[in-house]
């Protein structure tokens, strides 16, 4: 019987990937229905993205073949006997949070990309779950203020920056803000809005070093992000319209971003 009782539990258990289908028609009414629970789901795609992005080169490393032979009891532990437990609790541990920190990224990976593909469309993808919500608060630098947001997030991205123009597509600038990137870098997000109150959001960084293209979405559903990293920076436009429209504003904004940059 699907159950309607639930917890924090769940939505650490829906990230995974691992809450029954029968159940997610249930939970996904329960989460609309308690913007605290909503909330704190949004802020832990968000610390994933950032834990990722920290893990970054590390979680892919193997584990020492002695640390992994201590703690599966292959290999004697030379050390003071007062020492032994607490030497056998951390190797375990350390090998539960590498091991357990892979599993949770690599069970909400929709579709199969390289390292980069996946960290920039998480990163743009816990941004618009953040701020596209945000009524207020959404951006830091209004529309009404475009050119000192464009040479703003110019400045700081190190990126000649040219906010698109999505009238075409139905869509007004509401503004922008600064992000932080991986590796402590800076990305900038643009957000913008149609006449329904539906949002988009473009997400760049002048961070990358990688050639690619694609779309992404995570297992659990939410919003999709459609990215592309070419010639030192990427960009992923993110939102919840249906797949064609999404890819037709992606197209209208990535040749405007292209011709900025070029200019």
């Amino acid at each position: 019987m699907t159950r309607h009782d639930f917890s924090e539990r769940d939505i650490h258990m829906a990230l995974d990937g691992e809450l029954p289908g029968e159940e997610r028609m249930a939970y996904d009414a329960w989460l609309e229905a308690n913007p605290e629970m909503k909330a704190k789901s949004a802020r832990y795609i968000a610390d994933r993205a950032a834990m990722r992005a920290a893990f970054a080169g590390v979680m892919d490393e193997p584990v020492p073949a002695r640390l992994r032979q201590v703690v599966l009891g292959e290999a004697p532990v030379k050390v003071p006997a007062w020492r032994s437990r607490w030497w056998l609790s951390a190797a375990a541990a350390v090998m539960l949070a590498l091991g357990g920190l892979g599993g949770y990224v690599a069970g909400i990976d929709g579709i199969a990309r390289g390292e980069g593909d996946d960290q920039l469309a998480e990163q743009a993808i816990a941004a618009h779950v953040i701020y596209a919500a945000e009524k207020r608060h959404a951006v830091e630098v209004p529309a009404s203020d475009k050119d000192h947001l464009q040479t703003w997030l110019s400045n700081r991205i190190g990126l000649k920056l040219v906010a698109p123009d999505l009238a075409a597509e139905g869509f007004d600038l509401v503004g922008g803000r600064l992000l932080p990137a991986g590796d402590q870098g800076k990305a900038a997000m643009l957000l913008y809005e149609d006449a329904k109150g539906e949002r988009v959001s473009l997400y760049i960084t002048a961070e990358s070093s990688e050639t690619s293209k694609g779309t992404y979405t995570a297992e659990t559903g939410g919003p999709e992000a459609v990215y592309w990293l070419d010639k030192g920076y990427a960009c992923a436009v993110v939102g919840s319209l249906p797949p064609e429209r999404l890819s037709d504003v992606a197209k209208n904004a990535y040749g405007q971003l292209v011709a900025g940059i070029s200019s």
